[in-house]
């Protein structure tokens, strides 16, 4: 049976955006493995004390039950370049454990820190990330994500950002983008010019 997570941000002692990720682990339960009874993260995850200062990340494991809880600081990786790799199979729809997939994708990016997933002539997602593009006016996301993300709903939800089909072909009407997921939102995340994407 597979395994899945939920990494969820630990900003000054407090969990940050919970509603999305209870939302997700429950989806997760119940499409993946029939289960209609959840837990609420807000019963089992304690944050241990000395967490009051920094930037942390606490991972969920579980599969029918959870198995683990962990902590640790959130370490950054800077990312300036991405390659654009196609892969019409990959299939990352819960947060596995599990990313061999996603990982044979990302030994293909040569000289760039990080890949941009083209699946159907669609973008999708980074390796570890979400994307946003800014076109001039707006931040747009892929409709079509691998694993759609609890940073990405929250962003969506507030109206920060919309979602658009995107070809490869469409990436030259952007000017920039950024990388979102559950560590790093619209605002902390830096911007990566589109001309750092790599066909």
């Amino acid at each position: 049976m597979s395994r899945f997570i939920e990494t969820i941000q630990v900003l000054r002692g407090e969990l940050r955006n919970l509603e999305f990720h209870q939302q997700r682990f429950e989806r997760t339960r119940y499409q993946a493995l029939g289960l209609k009874r959840h837990p609420l993260l807000t019963d089992v995850i304690r944050v241990p004390e000395g967490l009051e200062r920094g930037l942390y990340k606490c991972r969920v494991s579980y599969q029918k039950e959870i198995s683990l809880i962990e902590f640790e600081p959130q370490q950054t990786h800077k990312v300036k370049s991405l390659k654009l790799v196609y892969s019409d199979t990959i299939d990352y729809g819960f947060k596995y454990a599990d990313r061999s997939e996603l990982e044979r994708l990302f030994q293909r990016r040569e000289e760039c820190d990080d890949i941009l997933v083209v699946k159907n002539d669609c973008i999708t997602d980074s390796f570890y990330a979400n994307v946003v593009f800014w076109d001039g006016e707006i931040w747009v996301t892929a409709d079509t994500p691998l694993l759609p993300g609890t940073m990405r709903a929250s962003l969506l939800t507030r109206g920060l950002i919309r979602e658009r089909r995107i070809a490869p072909e469409d990436l030259a009407g952007y000017q920039k983008l950024k990388l979102i997921n559950a560590m790093n939102d619209l605002d902390s995340s830096p911007e990566i010019s589109i001309k750092s994407i790599k066909k």
